[in-house]
């Protein structure tokens, strides 16, 4: 019995998933270490403290990074995780674009592509 291995776009996405999920738990650290964070916006500066949500992100990134190594398993489960994973980042992502609009957009964009590397070619 041959034991199912991945393929090229699978270890593509779990490449990718790993980065994003570095760079998400690297951006969830950032927010728990320098907790204040001024936000401008059209109608003056609001301050915000963002340390639960630097532990959400540092949690989900961490989670998301090991899932990009479950991927190359050639696990099924791994992709379900993945994809549900990438979409609620790519959710969450949208509260920062006042703060930091370009990393947000840079990270949305990223998932989207994991998603659609994850979920065009699945094959069962």
């Amino acid at each position: 019995v041959r034991e199912r291995q991945p393929t090229g776009w699978v270890v593509f996405a779990g490449v990718v998933l790993i980065i994003v999920g570095f760079l998400d738990a690297l951006w969830g650290l950032a927010a728990i270490l320098n907790d204040d964070i001024v936000i401008v916006g059209g109608q003056g500066a609001i301050v915000a403290d963002i340390t639960l949500w630097g532990w959400l992100h540092l949690l989900l990134g961490s989670a998301i990074a090991l899932t990009g190594f479950g991927l190359f398993s050639g696990n099924t489960g791994a992709r379900w995780v993945a994809v549900f994973l990438v979409a609620v980042n790519a959710i969450t992502q949208i509260v920062w674009f006042p703060a930091a609009p370009l990393w947000a957009f840079l990270i949305i964009i990223l998932d989207v592509t994991i998603i659609y590397q994850l979920t065009a070619r699945w094959e069962d």
